[in-house]
Parts: C-alpha cells; structure tokens; sequence
C-alpha cells in the first residue's frame, strides 16, 4: 500500500505537480486571444474575444473550449471568458462533492487534492468527458421542464427522483439503453436519448429485442421491424446538438448476428448513402453531415454493429457452406438460414463501402464480463469503448501519454498518481450526477463504472523514438495500458477501503453502505476471476516483453499485485475503471496529435487559418524523436524544413535509413511511398488487449 492510500475514514494526498500555498494558476503564463470556429465553407459560427487561456495552449484547444464549453449565454455578463474560470468551476464543485462524502482523510488532504486536480487540468496531462464540461457547476435550472431525472441521495440510501424545475449535472458521455418489443417501449427510448443528446452525452442500443419484419404482430398484420424505427431514432438524433452546442448527437445500433433483419441491416447505411452520392450528382450540395443531400437520408447519425458469436465465427473460418438460422423474436424459431461465409463476406464489403457496420464479439465480450450474475452485456456505447449492463452509464476520462515522457522514458510515478487523482474524481462525479431514468441511476449507483482511457499513443510513441508498427512500440503500449489499468483498480480498492470505514460495520452489504459497489458481493466470484486473467495477462506481458525496460515491466506487474491484494481484502468501489476511447473533443482540448491508440495520420498537420487557406505544420512529435535519436539542432531543422515542404521526411537530408520507420504515419504522403500497414494497427489493438498479435 502507498504512503497515501487510506489508513482510516478518508483518502490521504500528498502535492507533486503543486506546491503548498501556491495556486497552479500562478505558475502558468496566461494571454488573451480571440477564439473563432467556421463552417466547411469558410463562414464564421462562432467568435468570442478576449479568452483568456494558458500560452502553452494552442488556438485549436481556445476555440474548442471557448465554443464547446464556456458556460453562459453569449454576449452576456454571466458568459464564462477563461479557461481558469472553467477549470475551477468544476474542480470546486468536485472537491466541495468529495468532502460532503467523506473522501478526503482531513481539510488538507481535500486542497492538496484540489491543488493537484487543478494542475493536472491546466497543464493538458488529462480531461473529463464533455457532459462534466459542459454541466458540472452550472446549477442549470429548468422551470418549465417536463422531464424527470434521478439521483443517488445519501441521506435516504436511494435513488430518488430530483425536485421540480432541477436537474443534477449530467456527467456521463457514455450511455447503453434497452429497447423491448413493444411500441411504449421503442417511444420511450426516443424520449431518453433525446434528454441525452441534450446534456451532451452518447446512447447505444442493442435492438435485437424487436421483432423481425418477416414476423407477424399479435393483433394481426405484419411487424415493421427494428429497421423502420431506427429510421425515427435517427431523426431525433440529427436535430438534437450534443449539449446545446454544434457537437453532434452520438448512438450506436446494434442488431445480432442471428436477428431475422440482419441483412437488411448490414446494407442499409450504404442504401442510403448511394442516394445521397446520386443528388451530389444532381447539383444538390453534399459538403458535410448538415448538408441538403445528406440531411435527407436515414442511418446516418449511428454507428452500426453487428454483434457476432464464436458459434457464428467458427462456421465462417471452417468455411463449409453450413446454414446459420436467423431466429423469429417472437418464437425462438428459425424463419430462415443463410450461409455464414456470405453473410460475412457481405459486412466485410459494406465496412470497406461505407465504414459500417462494425463487429462486436459478443462471447469474447462476456467472458470478461465482471458483473455476470447482474446479467449478460448486450450492448456499447456510440465508440464502443464502454461496454456493460443495459441501462447503464459510464463517466470517462483520458490522459495525454505525451504528457508524462520525461527525460526520455515513460514516467510511471507520475502517471500512477495522476490516475489515482482522476479515478477519484471520477468516482465522486458517480452519486453527484442526473441520469435520464431511474433504472439507469440505479444502475450508475450499484456498479459504480468508471472509464478512464488515454490519448496521443501515436504520438508519445513517436517521440520516444519507438516505431508504431514494432514489437518495441507495442511492448510499451501494451506496458502503459496494463499500468493504467492496474493503478485504476488500485485505486478502486482504496476508495473501497476508506469508504467502508464511513459505514456501519452491519450494513455493508445493503445498497448505500460499506465502500465496494453494491452489486459487488453478489459478483465477487465472477469479478475476481476476471481481475487474476487480467493480472496473469500482464504477468505474461512482463515475461515476454523482451524489448521494454526492466522498470516498465515493474511498474505494470507490481501495480497489478498491489491492487489484487488491496481488492481481496476491501472488495473494488467500481465494476470497471477503464476504457480505449477515442477521445474526440476533449483531444482538442489536450492539444493531441493522435486521439486514442491509433497512430499518426501524417508528420504535417494542416491548420485552417482564419482569414481562408490552410498552414502547415510540421508535428511536434518528429522534433522530439529527432532529437531523441541523437540528430543536431541543425539537422533537425533541415529535416523539419524538408517535411515543411514535401509533407514526407523520405528523402530528408542526413536522415538515416534505419530511423524511417519511426516516422511511418496512417496516411501515405502524395511525394511518399512509406505508410503503416493496415496489419499494424490491428496488431497494436491485439497488443493493448494482451492478444498475441504475431498471428494478425
């Protein structure tokens, strides 16, 4: 145990990145600027003078903040003007949330962790999910609102609806919802994504419930299938701005792979796209998502996944012809049979044709499921990174990797600590928020789950020196990932710890009570069984790496050890704690060059100038490598120079051939012939995943 997790009643913290009696703020340089978004077309959508932001920051992350997230009608004398007013709207009302539930051992330890939480968000080291951006201290008031919301409320130990004309904070990005076959049903689902698209947060649904259109109604008639209703959820979905703002609505559908409409399903995205290419053809615009041609087509406003077995997947590779049933929801027989191969076949063709639909392997999913006498997962989130019980919710976070390469090598103490200081946070923001419908809250309060993720991979790989596509480079995300994971579940175990001493020693199992998540004891068996395959994964990891430092492979095995042990003893505070997000807006806000895992598109970026014309930018990582790899400032700005204007380091003076493929990107450049194969990024994902990726 740390020399600051719990000893008693109260989480303990000690400053690294802060000094006592000093504010983060007073160590930054701060300057005014302008922050200006525009449309495809070069037209001004937003604009607001005098934001005031840390130097360090570029004018990306300005204006996305300025646009997405400064609370307050515009133009008014309540409309938030800094990022430090931002930053502190919300780190005050997390740690005021935070004491009020006893997290913090002593009034010290709570500024120390105010301090702490405050550097870390200033600095670019990590970010909250968008809803905690944009809701978190609002205090938003509703009077003539109809809708209802739920909260946890300690003083009565339940779930209660919230008062008249109130809303909590809506923190999570990440929602799963249930459908059922029936038409109150499918309209309440309408309804609830609705209010979650407004609060700015993402809904997924697995729609395999709804009976196939092939299958009759009990009133007579035919059904009109899950297709027809998706249509109208999709609708929703593209007049509804995510939290207010011009951040787009996010879902996810999901059909299985044995529902009777499976084919349709597969297609429709690409149905509906070649109308929108033929009214391009015709004069119609068709410059972006809003535009006349694709405003007017269905499907476009989802991600698709077909969810598959091992059943279904061991026919396609014995690729023998056999049949696969497509199974009536109202019967449970077979109302046809296709051959697997072909139907595989065709999701493979409509994913090269238009991106959708993707595949979510169901068995392999809750084989790693913590929570399996809860019930079976069915369903993710828009990204599919969150992936859990139906009506469910998940806060999410993301650290910037590039943040915590110092001197060279990957500084694990400070990653350990800033993942303790989010998982906090974000486990506070649990009991603190709304949530669209009560099962979902009380789901929210008896799993407690968490996903903290990372950004930028591509780019700290990169400036390590360490190609993407090499057993070098995917030893050490395989490393960081295993040690994130291991940190958060420590974490977890803490926060069980100190939290069961808050409560009465007889009530520990009953919901509100005793510091493990509710649903724990009931799951104990399953979720210590997926914690030992997690913690062998990376004992594997750690015997097998024979590239990576001895003390990264430490730093991820003895975290493991650590929070096996803790979580033995205290039980976890939260059914899951991480995820590979993409880590979209929030990025922006960081000021990363990659998002999530993938690698860079290219060693140029090209940023849209206010007046018109693009600026190119030679990214920063390949400075850093450079450097790293023994190459003279000089050198490194000839190279820099000859990327400037080639937008390809082939060919670069005094670079060496064997330095080549750090610099492999996603995208191949127009003067290039050098690209990262389509292999390496799925043997990255197979690395991260503790999946031998030799066979990919």
């Amino acid at each position: 145990m740390s020399a600051y997790t719990a000893t008693a009643a109260g989480l303990r913290f000690a400053y690294r990145l802060s000094e006592q009696e000093v504010h983060p703020f007073d160590g930054v340089i701060w300057e005014v600027r302008e922050a200006v978004l525009q449309d495809n077309k070069g037209n001004t959508v937003f604009s607001q003078e005098n934001v005031r932001v840390p130097q360090q920051w570029s004018q990306t992350a300005t204006n996305i903040v300025a646009s997405k997230y400064f609370h307050g009608v515009f133009g008014s004398e309540n409309r938030e003007s800094g990022v430090d007013v931002l930053i502190e709207r919300v780190v005050t009302s997390i740690v005021a949330w935070g004491k009020e539930s006893g997290y913090f051992q002593s009034a010290n330890d709570a500024e120390v962790y105010r301090s702490e939480l405050t550097a870390l968000l200033v600095g670019q080291y990590l970010a909250f999910n968008s809803p905690v951006w944009f809701n978190v201290g609002c205090d938003r008031l509703e009077p003539n609102s109809t809708s209802k919301s739920w909260h946890w409320d300690a003083k009565s130990a339940a779930v209660i609806e919230d008062a008249a004309g109130y809303r909590k904070p809506q923190c999570s990005a990440c929602f799963i919802n249930s459908v059922e076959d029936s038409m109150e049903s499918i309209l309440t689902l309408a309804k609830t994504e609705g209010m979650l698209f407004k609060w700015g947060s993402g809904s997924g649904t697995n729609f395999s419930p709804i009976r196939g259109s092939m299958e009759t109604l009990s009133g007579g008639g035919t059904a009109s299938g899950p297709l027809s209703f998706m249509r109208g959820h999709d609708a929703f979905a593209g007049v509804i701005k995510s939290g207010g703002k011009t951040r787009r609505a996010a879902k996810m559908a999901i059909l299985d792979v044995d529902h009777p409409d499976i084919q349709e399903f597969i297609t429709c995205k690409s149905r509906e796209e070649a109308k929108a290419k033929a009214l391009v053809a015709a004069g119609y615009d068709g410059t972006g998502p809003d535009s006349e041609a694709y405003a007017s087509i269905f499907y476009q406003n989802a991600n698709n996944s077909v969810r598959v077995s091992d059943a279904f997947m061991q026919l396609v590779e014995q690729n023998k012809g056999q049949s696969w049933p497509l199974v009536a929801r109202s019967t449970g027989e077979a109302v046809k049979t296709v051959d697997p191969t072909v139907l595989f076949r065709q999701i493979a063709e409509e994913t090269w044709r238009c991106g959708d639909p993707g595949l979510q392997f169901d068995t392999t999913i809750n084989s790693w499921h913590t929570c399996t006498e809860s019930g079976r997962i069915n369903a993710s989130n828009p990204c599919s990174e969150y992936i859990f019980l139906d009506n469910s919710a998940c806060n999410l976070a993301s650290l910037n990797l590039v943040k915590f390469v110092r001197d060279e090598v990957f500084d694990a103490e400070l990653f350990a600590h800033a993942v303790r200081v989010l998982i906090v946070a974000q486990d506070i923001l649990v009991d603190h928020a709304g949530y669209p419908t009560e099962q979902i809250a009380i789901h929210s309060h008896d799993y407690r789950p968490l996903g903290l993720g990372y950004a930028n991979l591509g780019a700290m790989l990169m400036g390590m020196g360490l190609p993407y596509d090499s057993d070098e480079g995917r030893e050490t995300a395989a490393a960081v990932t295993a040690q994130m994971g291991g940190a958060d579940y420590k974490a977890s175990a803490e926060i069980a710890a100190t939290m069961d001493a808050l409560a009465p020693a007889d009530t520990t199992l009953e919901r509100g009570h005793g510091g493990a998540f509710p649903g724990y004891h009931r799951n104990r068996t399953a979720f210590l069984q997926v914690i030992a395959k997690r913690r062998a994964a990376v004992q594997a990891l750690y015997d097998s790496a024979a590239n990576l430092p001895t003390e990264q492979r430490h730093a991820a095995l003895d975290v493991w050890e650590e929070a096996e042990e803790l979580g033995l003893g205290s039980g976890f505070r939260n059914a899951q704690v991480t995820v590979l997000a993409p880590t979209g807006t929030i990025g922006f806000m960081m000021d990363c060059d990659t998002t999530g895992i993938e690698p860079m598109l290219g060693v140029v970026v090209f940023k849209k100038m206010v007046g018109g014309g693009y600026l190119t930018l030679v990214n920063q990582a390949v400075g850093a490598a450079l450097l790293r790899l023994g190459y003279t400032t000089e050198e490194v700005s000839a190279i820099e120079s000859h990327i400037q204007v080639n937008s390809t380091i082939e060919g670069a003076p005094t670079l060496r051939e064997e330095h080549l493929a750090i610099f492999d990107c996603a995208f191949r450049p127009a003067k290039g012939t050098r690209s990262i194969h389509w292999r390496g990024n799925v043997r990255m994902m197979a690395a991260v995943h503790r999946v031998d990726h030799r066979g990919v």
